[in-house]
């Protein structure tokens, strides 16, 4: 509850920063769903920078990661302002609110295989494992809470929705391509007595990646299991 309650907070704080260029998106003449299409079209550039940077960049020049970072996280952007866009130019309707959820897995899973994809081409296949597994729990997330609510229960707990997923692979990407240029790509920290490194750079994008996995199927297995509780009750109910 208390989560929840910080999460809102946090949601409504963004919402005073981002609404006057929701204002001006509306005296644009955009519509929600272009918003949420401009969004999508954004994460297929993710892709593109990933596998760009796996077929033509060096492995230890860790740029492209940064740079799809950033990219993240400003397509992770117009996931929130498709929606302000709606409530302030009172245009919420069904059809959005279904374009919006399918296009946001599109975005998803479009920029999972980017990452896959680099992560397989610089040979680090227990990374690429993580990744595919974070994918995995991450399209679960989804699921239950979709599959509930068409069984009549609103399922929404969890530590990893949707923003902390796209906040936490946009900035520890961005934070592995900056600190590369500093600490250089191929930097490897060995701990006496060990024979393979414990840290490198690429780990700061990495390690969060494979908690990433854990965590997203950690709540995809918590909504399950609120969603069992709730439909209990509604059984119990009729």
């Amino acid at each position: 509850m208390a989560q929840q309650t910080l999460r809102t907070s946090l949601q409504l704080g963004i919402y005073k920063v981002i609404d006057p260029f929701v204002k001006l998106l509306i005296k644009m003449g955009l519509t929600p769903n272009a918003v949420t299409l401009i969004g999508f079209i954004l994460n297929i550039g993710v892709a593109a920078i990933f596998i760009w940077g796996a077929e033509e960049g060096v492995r230890d020049d860790l740029s492209e990661v940064g740079w799809a970072g950033a990219l993240i996280l400003f397509a992770g952007l117009f996931d929130m302002l498709d929606g302000q866009v709606a409530r302030l130019g009172n245009m919420k309707s069904v059809f959005g609110a279904l374009f919006d959820s399918v296009l946001d897995r599109y975005s998803e899973l479009i920029m999972f295989l980017g990452i896959c994809y680099y992560l397989v081409a610089n040979h680090y296949f227990l990374s690429s494992i993580f990744a595919f597994v974070a994918l995995i729990g991450s399209m679960m997330v989804s699921y239950v809470r979709a599959r509930a609510e068409g069984l009549g229960v609103e399922i929404k707990g969890g530590l990893m929705q949707r923003p902390e997923r796209v906040v936490t692979i946009g900035v520890c990407a961005l934070a592995c391509g900056i600190a590369s240029n500093y600490i250089g790509g191929d930097y490897k920290y060995f701990v006496t007595g060990i024979k393979y490194h414990v840290f490198e750079t690429m780990s700061i994008f990495t390690f969060p990646i494979a908690i990433l996995a854990v965590l997203t199927n950690l709540t995809a297995f918590r909504r399950l299991m609120d969603a069992q509780k709730a439909l209990t009750a509604l059984e119990n109910k009729a």
